[in-house]
């Protein structure tokens, strides 16, 4: 399944007109000839700027013992939601990138993790998700994780929204 029209970048800036599972693709070989070990980390993080929201969703490339990098889509919307809703398209935006790379990565051998940027602390907002979202992704088959461990959402997506 391939998303619409995607545009990619890495977080030099640098863009990707190709779909993300040729760029995922692309990435095994190089990395896995060149003898690193790879785990592939999805993840999504939102902002609200009045009723604009911008999200952005990254693929992480984690090479055991030897870094990282990052392949990230922006999204822009103008809407008026709840932080439940949004929090679940955030989910929805990662598990659609996951199911779309998911053959790809099993093709390889490549691990793959979802992350949901939701705090398990029931004192955060956006903790009202956190049942949903497990749901889905651990529905979906996917490893899950959450904050404070799902690094993808929380710090390369949200550097990047």
């Amino acid at each position: 399944m391939e998303t619409q029209q995607e545009v990619w970048q890495n977080m030099k800036g640098n863009f990707f007109l190709k779909p993300i599972t040729q760029l995922v693709e692309e990435a095994i070989i190089r990395e896995q000839a060149n003898g690193h070990r790879l785990k592939v980390c999805v993840g999504s993080d939102s902002h609200v700027y009045g009723e604009a929201i911008s999200y952005a969703t990254a693929v992480v490339f984690v090479r055991e013992g030897k870094g990282a990098f990052t392949f990230i889509r922006k999204e822009r919307e103008i809407q008026k939601i709840s932080i439940k809703e949004r929090m679940l398209n955030e989910v929805n935006r990662s598990v659609e990138i996951a199911y779309a790379i998911c053959a790809v990565l099993d093709a390889y051998g490549v691990e793959m993790e979802v992350h949901a940027d939701i705090n398990t602390d029931p004192d955060f907002k956006s903790n009202t998700a956190l049942k949903d979202a497990m749901g889905y992704i651990l529905g979906m088959g996917y490893v899950f994780k959450a904050k404070p461990y799902a690094f993808a959402s929380t710090n390369c997506a949200d550097m990047m929204v």
